[in-house]
C-alpha cells in the first residue's frame, strides 16, 4: 500500500477519464470521500456498534460479528476495515453517512476491494433515511455490492422494498469476472423512474416498475451511505473458515454526481 497514490492516479484515471466525460457535461461531483485523512471523518460518518442487541440481535440476519471502533484504519489514502477473530469472538467494523450524507437521485459509485473467504460478507449499501419513521423494509434498501464468500466469483446487487421482501424478484445475481482479484467499480445510476447497477462501467441490472406507489417504489427521499464487513449469518452463511481471519475490506474511495 505504500504505492497507494501512484497506483491510484493511474487506476482511476484509466477507469474515469473514459466512463466520466460522459458523465461530466451532465452531472457534477457533488460530495467524494477519499479518505485521505489520519482517521475517519466524523463529522460525514457515523459508528454502528456491537452485535445489533436488544433491538436488533446479530444485525437482523444471524450475524456473528461484533462492530468496533477499532477494526479499521487509514492508510495511504484507503479505509481498511479487518475482520478478526479472536478465542470465539469475530470483530469488524461498520459505518454510516446517516443523517449526515444524504442523498436522492444521481450516480452513487465506490471502488472496493474485496475480502476472500468463507464466511465473509462485504457489503457497499444504503438505506432510506426515513428508517426511524417507517422502519425497514418500507424505508428501502439498496445494495449497491454486496459479496459472500462462499460463492466466489459472483456479485450480488438487490433492491428491498415492502413490495417485494420475502422474495427476489428485485435482484441480480451473476458472476463478474475478475471480481474476486484487486479493485473494482460498483456503481448505481438512479432517477425518478429507475435504478440501474454497474460493475466496471458495464451494465448489470436495472430495476424500473410500473408501478410506483410506496411500496414498490420508496426510492424518492434522501438515501444514507453503509459500509461493513458482516460475518456468516443468513446471507453470509455459518460455514466459516477461520484461517482467513484477519481478512482486509479496502475502500479506496466513495463519489456521488448528481444533474
Amino acid at each position: 500500500m505504500r504505492t497507494k497514490h501512484i497506483i491510484k492516479n493511474i487506476l482511476t484515471a484509466s477507469i474515469f477519464l473514459i466512463g466520466m466525460c460522459l458523465y461530466a457535461q451532465e452531472k457534477k461531483l457533488v460530495w467524494e470521500e477519499n479518505f485521505d485523512g489520519e482517521v475517519l471523518n466524523e463529522k460525514d460518518w457515523n459508528f454502528e456498534l456491537g452485535d445489533g442487541c436488544p433491538n436488533m440481535c446479530g444485525w437482523g440476519n444471524n450475524e456473528k460479528q461484533h462492530y468496533t471502533r477499532q477494526n479499521h484504519r487509514l492508510e495511504d489514502g484507503f479505509l481498511v476495515i479487518t475482520a478478526k477473530k479472536k478465542d470465539s469472538i469475530y470483530t469488524s467494523t461498520r459505518i454510516t453517512t446517516k443523517g449526515k450524507k444524504e442523498f436522492k437521485y444521481g450516480r452513487m459509485e465506490a471502488r472496493l476491494k474485496l475480502p476472500l473467504g468463507k464466511g465473509v460478507w462485504p457489503a457497499f449499501w444504503m438505506l432510506g433515511s426515513n428508517i426511524s419513521e417507517v422502519g425497514w423494509p418500507m424505508c428501502g434498501e439498496i445494495d449497491i455490492m454486496e459479496y459472500v464468500g462462499r460463492e466466489p466469483g459472483t456479485l450480488f446487487t438487490t433492491l428491498h422494498t415492502k413490495d417485494s421482501h420475502g422474495n427476489s424478484k428485485n435482484t441480480r445475481k451473476a458472476p463478474v469476472e475478475g471480481i474476486d482479484q484487486g479493485f473494482h467499480q460498483y456503481a448505481i445510476e438512479w432517477t425518478e423512474s429507475e435504478i440501474s447497477f454497474f460493475v466496471d462501467g458495464e451494465h448489470f441490472y436495472t430495476f424500473e416498475p410500473e408501478n410506483s406507489s410506496e411500496e414498490v417504489w420508496p426510492f424518492d427521499q434522501p438515501f444514507y451511505f453503509i459500509l461493513n464487513l458482516a460475518i456468516g449469518g443468513n446471507f453470509g452463511g455459518n460455514d466459516i473458515d477461520d484461517s482467513i481471519f484477519p481478512v482486509e475490506y479496502v475502500i479506496d474511495y466513495i463519489r456521488v454526481y448528481q444533474n
